[in-house]
C-alpha cells in the first residue's frame, strides 16, 4: 500500500502535481491546503491577505480526480472565505482531503477539529481553525491499516511550540486512537508546522512513536519555492509494523513548496 502526504500549496503547481500523481497512483493520498470553489467561473482565483496576492487553483479536488478517477474522496473543510476574481469575491472552502483507492474498504473513520471550529463567514485571523481526518481501511492482502493526517496551525512568529499547538496534538491523538485496532500498522502524517523537537511528537507517540523524518535524519521537507530558512514542516509518524518501511521525501519533481512524503507499507 502506498501512502502519500502533501501540502498542495493551494494548487499553484497543479499541472506538475497531477502529472506526478498520475504516474505514482497512490492508494491513500492525504492532501493539505486544499481549495474547493466548484462554482468559480475561473480555474484560478487569488488569495489576498496582509498585502499578499497568491494564485489559488479553484477546484483542486476536481483536478486530482482527473488522474485518480476511481478513488473516493473525503473533503474536510475548516473554513469558508472569499477568494478573488479581480474585484469579485468568490466563496471558497479550504481544508484537507483524503483520496482512497477503490479496492480499499473503509471500516472506520473519524473527522473533527484539532483547533477551533468551522468558520462559515471568513477565514479569520491566525491561528485559524484546523481539521484532522483518520481512516481505517481494510485491504485483502494487508488487513487493517490506520492512516490519519492534519494540517497544523500557522503562527506568523514561527514554528515553535505554543499552548495551542500542544492542544491540537492532544486532540488529534485520541482521534487516531478512536479508529485504530490492536495490531494495525499506523501512519500519522501531514504538514504539522512545527520543529523536529516539538511537543507534538511526544503527544502523538502514544499512537505513532517513530518519526521517520528525524529518525532517518532527513534535512527538511521544503522545495526551492520556499525561501525561508527553516526547512521542516511535514512529517510521517508510524508505529512498530512500519518503522522499517520504505519511505521517501520526494525532491524532484517539485509539485508544491512542500515535498511529498511517500510511504510504502510493504
Amino acid at each position: 500500500m502506498r501512502i502519500v502526504s502533501l501540502n498542495v500549496w493551494g494548487g499553484r503547481l497543479i499541472e506538475d502535481m497531477v502529472a506526478w500523481l498520475d504516474e505514482l497512483q497512490p492508494d491513500i493520498l492525504c492532501l493539505q491546503e486544499v481549495v474547493y470553489a466548484p462554482d468559480s467561473p475561473s480555474a484560478w482565483l487569488d488569495y489576498r491577505d496582509d498585502g499578499a496576492n497568491l494564485p489559488q487553483r479553484a477546484n483542486v479536488i476536481r483536478d486530482v480526480a482527473r488522474v485518480l478517477p476511481h478513488h473516493g474522496v473525503n473533503f474536510c473543510p475548516a473554513a469558508c472565505g472569499n477568494l478573488w476574481l479581480g474585484d469579485r469575491p468568490i466563496p471558497s472552502l479550504w481544508g484537507i482531503a483524503t483520496f482512497l483507492h477503490p479496492n480499499l474498504t473503509v471500516v472506520g473513520q473519524a473527522q473533527g477539529f484539532v483547533h477551533g471550529a468551522f468558520t462559515p463567514s471568513g477565514f479569520g485571523p491566525h491561528p485559524r481553525s484546523r481539521t484532522g481526518h483518520v481512516v481505517r481501511v481494510w485491504d485483502a492482502e494487508e488487513g487493517g491499516v490506520t492512516v490519519g493526517h492534519m494540517h497544523g496551525l500557522r503562527d506568523a512568529k514561527g514554528k515553535m511550540d505554543t499552548p495551542v499547538r500542544g492542544e491540537q496534538a492532544r486532540k488529534f491523538a485520541p482521534m487516531v486512537q478512536s479508529v485504530l485496532m490492536p495490531g494495525d500498522p499506523v501512519a500519522v502524517c501531514g504538514d504539522f508546522n512545527v520543529l523536529p523537537g516539538s511537543e507534538t511528537f511526544r503527544v502523538l507517540a502514544r499512537v505513532a512513536p517513530y518519526n521517520l523524518i528525524t529518525d532517518r535524519s532527513i534535512e527538511g521537507t521544503r522545495t526551492s519555492h520556499y525561501t525561508k530558512p527553516e526547512r521542516h514542516a511535514d512529517y510521517m509518524l508510524v508505529n512498530g509494523p512500519l518503522k522499517d518501511a520504505d519511505f521517501q521525501v520526494i525532491r524532484t519533481p517539485e509539485v508544491s513548496d512542500h515535498c511529498p512524503l511517500v510511504l510504502n507499507t510493504s
